[in-house]
């Protein structure tokens, strides 16, 4: 093995069809219009020296190094700044540009530290690679004169030298060796889009500096890493790569984090992980990467991970550690006992939205084969169910419809219920590039997200509706574009059912759902409403990009399908540039639902009813399955509290501090006699197991995940699992203690088995994925290279759908005990449930979970910033610190969910969404008041967690 290399063209590439002919160095190369010289050279395999170009930003023509002689044209023009012409005859090596480009170099060598040999960028630095290119053999200014290396100058202090930055925890920042190139301000600029970074002083005082002359730590830098991987020199350089030294290999692989998928190069020392690097080649990410795919990756090695098979007879007892074979046929037993005695439906299981695509099939498999029922869900029931069912009901497919490449082609963008910048964050750098660059935003939020406002980069309406009110909101914009002729009739005649649209048409006309009208339900200004409408239907092409906030509602469903109407209704759907796109929480979520982890459906979506999608998995599985669909997870719990269900296997799920209602939870899990947690960490579901199966990371195995927009991406092991197996091999050995006779030596048979039975993965194949790098499914005979679009010619199910989308008040209600509206959501350094972003650095920027309180009512009840305010709904109590912040409007609170000494699902409700029973974490009635400690609840729960914590023979257990 070896280190995956890419080549740096030193320019971005240009989108031009137009072509032109130039030569190089006696070479005729034939380029796009618009291509750098600099490009076209590297294209043609000849290397032009560099140090300020590369190919992830525009070019700058700072350095001078990389200057070229052009035929009739005086001077020496740089080759990255120069765009090709035809005809031009280009010379990139004659005896003038040698002698300035050692020059050139000789000027930056002598105001840089000579410590090569014990440099960490020794063997990775640019700076050293164009020395040698250049020719550079001698130094004839020394150190004598202003220079930016030396603490001390002459005896006295130097006061161009600066000590180095190691605020942050994963990357250090050493001025003396930067060389003033400005990629890592661009690339802060022009790929993240945070401008974090600049350039401070002028001439030979010019110094990079993060913010107001701050620390990184400090600064507003996300540590999303593309300075470090710009960086030219040692001037930014990765802890790890100081601590350990350069990888001497290489693997490509998907990050584990959230939907986006980003591919990155996991670069190794043997079996040590030195970083990740984000690939260049990966068409989700296209090499960039956020804060926690970048650095995030040391919980895999963290001390509380649990690495040995550990049982108990009771939750109250310690844990004791046994063999694998020991925990496998103790399950099989209790799991056969149980059924024995409380009947076949009375076990179940929960799948992973954060396992492969592989383990997630093999576990709903394990259910219907091996526990002979349907009882199987997974998180996306509380997260994403409501896209499955409304996307379905309108368009025939349960998934987003675009690639994220389509959002360069978007001229007008609407977020609603979602934080990209946040939730998504690579996805929300190349959203905002794409308005620099003059699209046009429209925000529905009940809270100011930093998307709304930020660098160059200002949404033109900001909807701040009253949480639980996004059916009105959506139906209302409808209004608007019917009621003024706004609508694409040609679209809607040829692609829609002309009858339905005429009666959802004259529902949306109705004089109740005018701006006007529901202005004193929703709190949206009409006018402001009327403008967001008139916006997205005149603005060109219109995208819709939606999150928790519309799933996670009791009309979730009812969202989605009037987001679907939106779209249908002006013509965005089946091109670039628009689309209905739902942006999934966990890295395999879109994965786990494609596998058949809902009660109701095989894999692809097909339901248990079918009686032919059945044969297919009977005659395949050698059983019989049942067309009866099984238990959600809140029908488990509520069957678990009623007595009827009583054994439960979770791979890679932390129900108890993930799902609502955690009093419910705990009930339902405290009255089941064997629960089976199959994770990486004792989570806060475990303190209710009676039987614990070590994990293994993403880096462990091999396998696929599928990220939101719909693609399919390989996950490639790249060291041994730490705890002997990979998550698959841990679902068969256990579907062979039960009896069954898997015997599947490497996942890939495992994908070739999910390719046979499903029509939209039919042909994926590791050897498939290893040629094209990904595909977005369908992938089949019709779209043997994938579907980056859908619904490009029709929809799949015929006609698109119009439905009518009556708003519903939710039954949570503010009142007097409950004046505020408590809505939730996440952090960008911190990912779900917090179990891996936890055991990582990433606690520097969020420690805890605070609560965000508008001035106005934190004035009204004494409380000031950082004081510590109990949190109290109809469900439950907690307590945590304030934060006093206009983000959120006056009446409206709001939380993340991180941290389980919080437990904000404590506060949380049982009313759900009435097609799918996705909880409605958006909308609760809560009052807060000062406090002076933990509530009585979180005492509890603290203490029966350490207790269910403890294991025989270890002094501490783990966390």
């Amino acid at each position: 093995m070896s280190l995956v290399h890419e080549i740096d063209y030193g320019t971005p590439a240009s989108a031009s069809e137009t072509m032109v002919t130039l030569t190089i160095d006696g070479n005729q190369v034939t380029v796009p219009e618009g291509t750098s010289i600099m490009r076209a050279s590297m294209d043609s395999g000849i290397e032009i020296p560099k140090l300020c170009a590369t190919d992830m930003i525009d070019a700058f023509g700072s350095c001078r190094l990389c200057l070229v002689e052009i035929e009739g044209r005086a001077g020496l023009p740089a080759s990255c700044t120069t765009p090709v012409a035809a005809g031009m005859v280009v010379s990139t090596q004659t005896n003038r540009l040698k002698d300035v480009r050692r020059g050139v170099m000789e000027l930056y060598i002598s105001d840089h530290p000579l410590d090569c040999l014990t440099c960490a960028a020794n063997g990775d630095c640019e700076l050293q690679d164009m020395a040698g290119a250049v020719g550079l053999r001698d130094v004839r200014y020394g150190y004598d004169g202003e220079n930016h290396v030396k603490a001390r100058d002459n005896g006295g202090l130097n006061a161009k030298w600066a000590p180095k930055d190691e605020s942050n925890p994963y990357f250090t920042f050493d001025p003396a060796k930067c060389i003033v190139c400005s990629r890592c301000v661009r690339a802060c600029e022009e790929v993240q889009g945070t401008f974090a970074l600049t350039i401070e002083g002028r001439g030979f005082d010019s110094r990079v500096s993060a913010g107001m002359h701050e620390d990184f730590v400090s600064s507003e830098c996300v540590s999303c890493g593309a300075c470090v991987q710009a960086c030219p020199t040692a001037t930014l350089t990765e802890k790890s790569v100081i601590e350990i030294g350069q990888p001497e290999h290489s693997v490509v692989t998907t990050c584990a984090y959230c939907g986006v998928g980003c591919s990155f190069k996991a670069e190794m020392r043997g079996e040590e992980l030195v970083r990740m690097v984000p690939w260049k080649d990966g068409q989700a990410n296209r090499g960039h990467s956020c804060v926690k795919g970048r650095f995030a990756y040391g919980y895999s090695s963290h001390k509380d991970r649990i690495l040995n098979p550990m049982v108990r007879e009771k939750i109250t007892d310690p844990w004791r550690e046994v063999t694998w074979d020991e925990a496998f046929a103790h399950v099989a037993s209790e799991f056969r006992r149980i059924q024995y005695q409380y009947g076949r439906d009375s076990i179940g299981g929960i799948t992973s939205s954060r396992c492969t695509n592989e383990e997630t099939y093999l576990v709903q498999k394990l259910v219907r084969a091996g526990f002979r029922n349907n009882n199987v869900d997974t998180c996306a029931r509380v997260c994403h169910s409501p896209t499955g069912y409304g996307l379905g009901q309108a368009f025939g497919t349960s998934a987003g419809t675009q690639n994220f490449d389509s959002v360069e082609k978007s001229d007008v963008v609407v977020i609603i219920g979602a934080n990209p910048t946040d939730g998504h964050p690579v996805f929300g750098s190349r959203l905002k590039k794409r308005l620099r660059q003059g699209a046009k935003l429209i925000v529905i939020d009940p809270r100011r997200t930093d998307i709304v406002r930020s660098p160059h980069v200002e949404a033109a309406y900001h909807l701040p509706l009253k949480p639980g009110t996004n059916v009105a909101v959506m139906t209302s914009l409808a209004h608007v574009i019917v009621t003024e002729g706004l609508f694409d009739e040609r679209f809607i005649r040829e692609r829609c059912d002309w009858s339905e649209f005429e009666d959802w048409a004259a529902f949306v006309a109705e004089p109740h759902h005018s701006p006007e009208a529901t202005e004193a339900l929703t709190g949206v200004p009409a006018e402001m409403l009327r403008g967001a409408a008139r916006l997205y239907a005149t603005g060109g092409n219109g995208a819709i990009y939606y999150g928790l906030g519309v799933t996670e509602h009791s009309q979730g469903s009812t969202t989605v399908m009037a987001i679907a109407n939106l779209a249908m209704v002006t013509g965005n759907i089946g091109r670039p540039g628009v689309g209905v796109n739902p942006l999934r929480g966990q890295n395999n979520v879109q994965g786990s639902c494609d596998m058949g982890s809902f009660p109701h459906e095989l894999p692809g979506y097909r339901h248990v009813s079918d009686e032919a999608t059945r044969d297919i998995f009977e005659k395949l599985w050698g059983v019989k399955i049942s067309d009866e669909p099984g238990l959600r997870i809140p029908n488990m719990l509520d069957a678990a509290v009623d007595g009827s269900f009583k054994g439960l296997y979770v791979q890679g799920e932390d129900i108890l501090q993930s799902d609502p209602d955690t009093k419910h939870v705990a009930a339902g899990l405290a009255a089941m006699e064997c629960v089976v947690v199959h994770d990486l960490f004792l989570n806060e579901t475990a303190n209710y197991a009676h039987v614990f199966l070590p994990g293994s990371s993403f880096l462990e195995k091999d396998g696929t995940f599928t990220n939101a927009e719909r693609r399919i991406n390989r996950v490639r092991k790249v060291m041994s699992p730490k705890n002997g197996y990979a998550d698959w091999e841990v679902t068969q050995k256990l579907a062979q203690a039960i009896g069954l006779t898997w015997n599947y030596k490497h996942p890939s048979e495992i994908m070739d088995e999910i390719a046979a039975t499903t029509p939209s993965f039919a042909m994926v194949s590791y050897d498939y994925l290893e040629k094209m790098g990904s595909v977005q499914w369908p992938c089949n005979e019709a779209h043997p290279e994938g579907s980056p679009i859908m619904h490009v010619d029709g929809f799949v199910r015929g006609k698109g759908k119009f439905i009518r989308t009556e708003y519903i008040a939710t039954d949570e209600r503010t009142g007097p005990r409950f004046p505020l509206l408590l809505t939730t959501g996440r952090i960008l350094s911190q990912y779900n449930v917090g179990a891996q972003t936890r055991r990582t650095e990433n606690v520097v920027w969020h420690s805890e979970d605070r609560l965000e309180v508008h001035p106005h009512d934190a004035e009204q009840r004494g409380i000031r910033d950082g004081d510590w305010v109990k949190l109290m709904s109809r469900s439950g109590d907690t307590t945590l610190r304030a934060l006093i912040t206009d983000r959120v409007s006056p009446g409206v609170v709001y939380t993340t969910f991180h941290h389980p000494d919080t437990q904000a699902n404590v506060i949380t409700t049982d009313f759900s969404d009435w097609a799918t029973n996705c909880p409605e974490y958006k909308v609760t009635a809560v009052q807060v008041s000062p406090s002076n400690g933990p509530t009585d609840w979180q005492v509890e729960y603290d203490e029966q967690a350490r207790q269910s914590r403890r294991i025989s023979g270890k002094l501490e257990a783990a966390e």
